[in-house]
């Protein structure tokens, strides 16, 4: 394969998050006497964290005097629900036994917090996910589209940047494949259009996760 090690986002990547966190931020809207958002307007405020997801939903952002309570709300909420409606895109499980089968490295890394983003992987990906590190910017980590994530991955499955790849769905992913100085490859099945991703720099695209592999060869 013409890459050993494949480092990928998690939401709109490798599982369709989107009616989870969907159902996270209207339960702290209607909590906090604010307006609900459709599936769809979620879909374009996720990427860059829950509380910029909060900040984005919350009427007047950070300036509103309920918006710490909402992010609460919605911490809360989601923990106790990111397992309702989340499962693997199509093809997404057979592609990672692919991988795993060739003997790559396997890494994810999420602005989701790291506790919610291990136990995902672990609880959908238990043998073929290697690393899974989420947002942990208390220990010094910057999130996405800092490096910092995917070079802690690297660092711990002892990888090369020289034979890794970053695979993504967002503007967000495209920046941070960008920062670590990796290639990058934008999927088509996640949260944001091909022109949209194609208009802020996307060059390689996948439609499916066997075009991923077919990239790869």
């Amino acid at each position: 394969m013409k890459y050993s090690t494949w480092i990928f986002d998690l939401d709109g990547t490798l599982l369709d998050t989107l009616r989870d966190l969907a159902a996270s931020v209207n339960h702290a809207m209607r909590t906090n006497g604010m307006p609900e958002h459709s599936v769809n307007h979620v879909r374009h405020l996720v990427g860059n964290g829950i509380r910029t997801l909060i900040e984005r939903a919350v009427p007047q952002g950070t300036s509103n005097p309920q918006f710490h309570k909402a992010l609460n709300d919605f911490t809360q909420h989601y923990r106790n629900h990111y397992l309702d409606t989340t499962k693997p895109y199509p093809g997404i499980l057979p592609l990672l036994a692919t991988l795993k089968e060739n003997g790559c490295h396997v890494a994810v890394v999420s602005n989701k917090t790291h506790t919610v983003t291990k136990q995902l992987c672990q609880h959908f990906f238990p043998t073929t996910v290697d690393v899974a590190i989420g947002e942990n910017e208390a220990q010094g980590i910057r999130k996405k589209p800092a490096p910092d994530t995917v070079n802690q991955a690297l660092q711990l499955l002892n990888a090369s940047p020289s034979t890794a790849v970053y695979v993504g769905d967002s503007d967000v992913d495209i920046l941070t494949a960008r920062n670590a100085h990796l290639p990058c490859i934008s999927v088509l099945w996640g949260f944001r259009s091909r022109q949209f991703l194609a208009q802020r720099g996307a060059t390689v695209f996948a439609s499916s996760p066997e075009d991923l592999l077919a990239v790869a060869t």
